[in-house]
């Protein structure tokens, strides 16, 4: 028989409120609060809490403060990575984000998914769905990611955008729901935009 936890990670529904989850929920809550109270200079001190919050991350991995989420040992960061104020990630599910990608402030990944009936939805079952972002990945200010959703490589998603599908390489989507506005070819364009 599948604990709570196995069938969070496995996408299945599962009782949100059984008291393991709450515990690790709990443990995570504390290190991300240690986390916030860093003196922002102590780059060291930093990243070594970021080592005890995430599944995967580097010596290059930097993320402003306040960082909330609810698990971190399920978010998995590339090389180099940064995101700015106000990170919020909802990792009840994987989240793997490749190398090289930014992060704008306020923007959040969400895995875990609710019933849209009240009555099932009041009972704290519930379910995730993994999200995954792949390499050279800039994602705007205020975004918000929902869970299943898939992020090529080379991708700038705009500033406010809801991504509820996935987006394929090489391009640009903006919008709510975030859609397809543009292809690029990496490395070949010498144009600022803001997005």
């Amino acid at each position: 028989m599948m604990t709570e936890y196995e069938k969070m990670l496995s996408g299945e529904v599962y009782n949100a409120v059984d008291k393991s989850l709450l515990k690790d929920l709990n443990l995570c809550k504390d290190r991300c609060y240690e986390y916030n109270q860093i003196r922002p200079t102590l780059i060291k001190e930093r990243n070594e809490k970021l080592h005890e919050i995430l599944g995967k991350c580097d010596e290059d991995t930097f993320i402003n403060q306040p960082f909330f989420c609810d698990y971190g040992k399920h978010i998995r960061v590339g090389k180099r990575f940064f995101a700015n104020f106000n990170w919020t990630v909802l990792d009840e599910a994987m989240v793997t984000i490749g190398d090289d990608c930014f992060v704008g402030p306020n923007v959040s990944i969400y895995t875990a998914c609710h019933s849209t009936d009240p009555i099932e939805r009041n009972t704290r079952r519930e379910w995730a769905r993994p999200v995954t972002i792949g390499d050279n990945c800039w994602i705007g200010g205020n975004a918000t990611i929902l869970p299943g959703v898939k992020i090529g490589n080379n991708v700038t998603i705009g500033a406010g955008s809801v991504v509820v599908k996935d987006i394929p390489s090489d391009c640009v989507a903006v919008g709510n729901p975030a859609k397809v506005v543009k292809k690029v070819n990496s490395g070949t364009s010498s144009i600022k935009e803001n997005t």
